[in-house]
């Protein structure tokens, strides 16, 4: 089955993963977890069983079902295995607390919840809360009912007659701005992520071995691991535990790993571990980032240290994958890139209008893969989608070459003496310095009521023990490299930084902090 990057008419998109890969790439292992390595012939069949559980649970094409499993081959045979059927599972984020999957399993009217067994005591106190009544069906441990039922359902059963702009499956959104947001996505999606940017701008290939430290149930994560490697037929690595640098160093000498998967924090993390010499002699030939943007000095210093570029990007559950990114090979550290082909992009000031020149505008962006909008949330989706563009949030402004770069999210911008200051920019500034690890920087007010920048700062391995002369070494070192304005005024060191569960720095946190006496 062909795989253009919008298909229409008649278009099952888990079909298409799975059977594009049968035939001469039967026996190709598909994917490497703690289980073992399973072959694209495994993986369609176990695939096809799964979805046949669930419809022999009494479940309906158009269901929804929730997943909240570990990465592993679990997740990867009820995710394609629930599209086939004609269900629609909802791949949830495994750190949630139980409050979330309560909120969740109601919000989505999910009929049966997969669910990780060390996983089980969290959703069984969401189902307490909740009242929420549907099926549960523990994988894994030694109650491993989804294996048991998976291996007793047919795996003949013939897969449901979706359309290409049927609705096949749900990301929420992490609710940093409060209750997590149901983001439905089609079909078609899968294919237009995977053809648009996996295939076009990443150049993935068959021979590649990709292991993503963002896990499954993140549209980052899901593309990266799941949908674009079965495109093209390469071999996934999946990691159910929490990625560290000892733990990236392993997967990529072990399973011979050639394209890397990661997040700011983590790549900074990396390079100041002593895990940073194995990452180096690996053999990555591509390294991808997203999830915040990329400091020009970790990038820098990463292609220093290894010979390969990381290409930053910036993506959103709400567009299924990355929409603006540089290209391989051709690197600038410090934007953010152009367009991924398909999409489009423009900066909007306050009033609406487009801005021009070197301005600072927030970005909307609209293309093949976009939500058909939050579920249950109306009023936010007319904000949040308009005329068929996103508004995304964030703030940008493009270079004399046409580049996007990062200059934070709008809420996260500062004015300091009437002048707009961006966050990630102050912050790309401080991490240059060799004592800075990570920095976040917001805004405060002094006795008299006016913003000021803060930055919270955590040293590097090795570096000067924090002091004042230290804050004050660091509050020059960013006036030599940015408009003398855009200094921050107070620094804090701290021994981490707030973040969610894909490494975005927290700064409402670091705000609500600052606020109390």
């Amino acid at each position: 089955m062909s795989n253009p990057a919008t298909p229409q008419g008649p278009y099952n998109a888990a079909v298409d993963l799975l059977e594009r890969n049968l035939g001469a790439r039967g026996d190709k292992v598909a994917f490497i977890d703690p289980a073992g390595r399973h072959t694209f012939a495994d993986v369609a069949t176990r695939a096809a069983q799964a979805g046949a559980a669930l419809l022999d649970l009494g479940l309906a094409p158009g269901d929804r079902v929730a997943l909240i499993l570990l990465d592993g081959i679990d997740f990867v045979c009820a995710f394609l295995g629930a599209i086939r059927a004609g269900l629609i599972p909802i791949a949830l984020n495994t750190l949630f607390p139980a409050d979330d999957y309560a909120y969740i399993l109601v919000d989505s009217g999910a009929r049966a919840v997969i669910v990780s067994d060390p996983l089980r005591p969290v959703v069984a106190a969401a189902r307490a809360a909740s009242g929420w009544s549907g099926v549960t069906v523990v994988a894994r441990g030694a109650d491993d009912a989804f294996a048991a039922r998976t291996a007793r359902a047919a795996p003949n059963r013939p897969p449901h007659a979706s359309l290409a702009d049927d609705v096949a499956f749900w990301l929420y959104s992490s609710g940093s701005t409060g209750r997590p947001k149901g983001a439905p996505h089609r079909h078609a999606s899968i294919a237009a992520t995977a053809e648009l940017f996996g295939r076009q701008v990443l150049g993935l290939r068959e021979s590649d071995i990709v292991f993503s430290a963002a896990k499954l149930f993140f549209a980052y994560g899901l593309g990266n691991a799941l949908t674009f490697p079965m495109t093209v037929g390469a071999t996934a690595v999946l990691f159910p535990d929490r990625v560290t640098p000892d733990a990236v160093a392993e997967r990529l000498v072990r399973d011979g790993v050639t394209v890397f998967c990661g997040a700011p924090t983590l790549y900074a993390a990396i390079l100041a571990s002593p895990h940073m010499p194995r990452v180096a002699e690996s053999g990555v030939r591509l390294c991808l980032s997203a999830g915040e943007s990329l400091p020009a000095e970790i990038g820098k210093a990463w292609t220093r240290a290894t010979g390969v570029e990381i290409v930053d990007g910036i993506g959103s559950t709400e567009m299924l994958h990355i929409f603006i990114s540089n290209r391989p090979g051709a690197v600038r550290y410090g934007t953010t890139g152009h367009p991924v082909p398909g999409y489009d992009a423009r900066l909007v000031g306050d009033d609406g209008a487009e801005v021009g020149g070197r301005d600072i505008g927030e970005l909307l962006v609209r293309g093949p893969s976009m939500t058909t909008g939050y579920w249950n949330q109306p009023e936010k989706t007319r904000a949040a989608f308009v005329d068929g563009w996103m508004h995304t949030g964030d703030k940008f402004e493009r270079d004399a070459d046409g580049a996007y770069i990062h200059r934070g999210r709008a809420d996260d911008m500062l004015k300091v003496s009437g002048i707009w200051v961006s966050p990630v920019e102050v912050e790309a500034a401080l991490i240059a310095h060799d004592a800075v690890l990570e920095a976040a920087v917001i805004g405060v007010e002094d006795e008299a009521g006016l913003t000021k920048t803060k930055a919270f700062v955590t040293l590097t391995p090795g570096a000067p023990p924090a002091s004042d002369a230290l804050a004050e070494d660091l509050k020059r070192f960013v006036k030599s490299r940015l408009a003398p304005y855009k200094y921050p005024r107070m620094i804090e060191f701290v021994d981490a930084l707030p973040k969610t569960a894909t490494g975005k720095i927290r700064r409402h946190v670091l705000r609500e902090q600052a606020r109390q006496p």
